[in-house]
């Protein structure tokens, strides 16, 4: 099975571009593959600003790409673009650090017409990375809702869209676990 990152590049504490991505990661898991996710905006803010390539916590994220099979990767949509915390941090990985990895773009937005960075933003951006970019997911921010204690859930037509986009995605993944360190 294999080891999957998600990088989840949302920098709000309460993230609705969270949910898809720990909901594709819990079901990579349940199909038996290795699935963690790696929440950008914990990382620290000054290495991360000044690319600080020694710090040990970008160490350890950059790593974790390194080792990974396959990434999930997820933002949300800001004036038709993925999140500058997501580009500072992918900006910090070698310039095939994706080369051979499957990669699901997930991506959250306010408006129909964000779907577009998608195919015209993020994808071209991961293509450069060497990723074999799979079909993308877009879900309007207004189809995840918060009920009271905190809990997000996502519509039913928009959490069976993700399943399909994650089966398709699952196919992509290789079949063999490449040996990694904790």
């Amino acid at each position: 099975m294999a080891t999957v990152l998600t990088l989840s590049g949302n920098p709000a504490r309460t993230s609705r571009t969270a949910l898809p991505a720990e909901h594709t990661a819990a079901g990579l898991r349940s199909r038996g593959h290795r699935s963690h996710v790696l929440a950008l905006r914990d990382l620290p803010a000054a290495p991360l600003l000044s690319a600080n390539t020694h710090d040990t916590s970008l160490v350890r994220a950059v790593n974790l790409v390194a080792e990974a099979d396959a990434l999930v990767v997820a933002t949300p949509i800001y004036k038709a673009a993925y999140s500058g915390l997501l580009k500072t941090f992918l900006d910090l990985l070698p310039q095939h650090a994706f080369t051979g990895k499957p990669v699901l773009p997930l991506a959250t937005g306010g408006s129909p017409a964000h779907v577009l960075a998608l195919d015209y933003a993020l994808r071209p951006f991961l293509t450069v990375l060497g990723a074999q970019v799979t079909q993308g997911w877009f879900v309007l921010d207004r189809h995840i809702t918060t009920a009271p204690d905190g809990a997000m859930t996502l519509d039913h037509d928009d959490e069976l869209q993700l399943a399909n986009v994650t089966d398709q995605f699952v196919r992509a993944l290789p079949s063999r676990t490449l040996l990694t360190a904790a």
